[in-house]
């Protein structure tokens, strides 16, 4: 999301404390607020599918259920062809 849109987010906030919004300013507030906690959803989602585990001996232990997100999207050298990777 960009600044501007952020920005604007702070403004309506801030006029919602002092004097209050329209009707349309209320419809626009939370559309512009669902697009924000979208991006952010996106980004730890992102980050999430990118972790790697392993154990103190170096075993790797990530959750099957992550391992199938990373084998579908090519991360850490995993494979749909390898069931075991």
């Amino acid at each position: 999301m960009d600044q501007k849109k952020i920005d604007r987010i702070n403004e309506l906030a801030k006029k919602k404390k002092t004097e209050g919004l329209t009707p349309e300013e209320k419809v626009e507030q939370a559309k512009l607020r669902e697009e924000y906690i979208e991006g952010y959803r996106r980004t730890v989602r992102h980050h999430i599918e990118g972790i790697k585990i392993v154990d103190e001996e170096g075993n790797d232990v990530t959750p099957e259920k992550l391992r199938q997100v990373q084998r579908e999207k090519g991360l850490h050298g995993r494979s749909l062809d390898d069931p075991n990777s």
